[in-house]
């Protein structure tokens, strides 16, 4: 029976796709996996029995990364889950920016009150809230991973011209974009070019302050910033005085602060790129199918720590190795297996910055002294028998 411990409320149609081999609820003891969302885990005491955390969405700030490393607990997200839900939510901001339809609402809202006055006072204050169209305007995204590419697509599908920047492209994401999506040519070209600029990067150590003041100096006036990414992407003291010297006219984010909403011209939204009932199912179902694929094969997919590994089932019985990525671990591991004459059936080795994993079928039985032995090798993290 496996062990999954729930740190938030998960999506029942995530949860249904466990079988009778798993157990789950909150505060569970001894949990041989954790599912979150957005419960901050970076002061967790996480127990022993813990060997993976699966995070239902795409950001994973809230989970002690290195701590799980050190340990060999295999973090999972996933990325595109919840990528629709996100990709609307960029458009709905364009065209609230665009339409400034926030403050009109505000502003017919305080109507309340005067009656029938009300239908001649909307025909004399409407002038003040006239916008454009994005028709025609051209789109900037910063970032063509799965809700970059989407928004794209979408912008490009309602006339818009589009140019996107991301110097580490996969091919995955290329196929999908449209071919009408034109490429820039550096990021300082697409920020000088675009009328709506919307950011769509991870953030990271060095992406931290990614839109500084050097970066919206070159941006045009009159500029719409849009941030579903994270809110930290944005130098907030840069931004406040781009909006101050006219080349921000809005500025559109999913991850306000005090400061961010205490100041003009900016729409707050409150972290509701996710927070549709599909994107929350997609990523619980994800999340849920990666943890089960590792807890009982050994498999990675979309892991943030450890490498993509996979394996079809062979052999009689399957170990798998995490390990610090030095030379020589491999001789070691399977010299270990032949001097205890046990044949591989198949094998696969991935590494991933600091470290490696190794998921190996064997033809026969292997006994708990030779996993200890594999254990007491220098630089192995851990060892399953699956």
């Amino acid at each position: 029976m496996y062990r999954i411990d729930l740190l938030n409320k998960i999506s029942k149609k995530g949860l249904s796709v466990f079988t009778d081999k798993y157990e789950y609820h909150a505060d569970i003891s001894d949990p041989d996996g954790i599912m979150v969302r957005s419960k901050e885990m970076k002061d967790m005491t996480l127990p022993s029995s813990v060997k993976a955390i699966a995070r239902a969405g795409a950001g994973v700030n809230n989970i002690p990364i290195d701590k799980c490393s050190e340990k060999g607990i295999v973090v999972f997200n996933t990325p595109g889950a919840n990528a629709n839900g996100v990709k609307e939510l960029v458009i709905l901001g364009m065209i609230l920016a665009a339409r400034h339809v926030a403050d009109g609402i505000i502003w017919a809202k305080g109507l309340v009150g005067q009656g029938d006055k009300v239908p001649d006072l909307i025909e004399k204050g409407k002038a003040q809230f006239v916008g454009t169209e994005i028709q025609g305007k051209t789109l900037g995204v910063v970032g063509l991973g799965a809700i970059g590419t989407m928004v794209a697509n979408a912008a490009e599908a309602l006339g818009m011209e589009v140019m996107g920047y991301d110097p580490f492209l996969s091919i995955e994401a290329a196929w999908r974009l449209s071919r009408n999506i034109k490429k820039a040519p550096s990021l300082e070209r697409l920020l000088s070019s675009s009328d709506y600029i919307t950011l769509h990067v991870p953030q990271n150590k060095d992406t931290k302050g990614f839109i500084s003041s050097d970066k919206l100096a070159v941006m045009k006036k009159g500029v719409v910033l849009l941030n579903f990414a994270r809110g930290g992407l944005v130098d907030t003291a840069a931004l406040k005085k781009a909006i101050a010297d006219g080349i921000v006219s809005c500025y559109v984010t999913d991850f306000p602060d005090e400061e961010v909403i205490k100041t003009d011209k900016v729409i707050a939204i409150p972290h509701l790129g996710a927070s549709t009932e599909e994107s929350e199912e997609n990523c619980a179902i994800m999340a849920a199918l990666q943890l089960m694929d590792f807890l009982e094969n050994g498999n990675i997919k979309n892991s943030v720590n450890f490498p993509e590994c996979f394996l079809d089932r062979s052999g009689k019985k399957r170990i798998t190795i995490s390990n610090q990525n030095t030379p020589g671990m491999i001789e070691k591991i399977t010299g270990l297996l032949a001097e205890n004459n046990l044949n591989i059936a198949d094998m696969i080795n991935k590494s991933k910055g600091n470290l490696a994993y190794n998921i190996i079928d064997l033809e026969g039985d292997i006994g708990e002294d030779l996993v200890g032995k594999i254990k007491t090798i220098e630089g192995v993290i851990n060892v399953r028998v699956l």
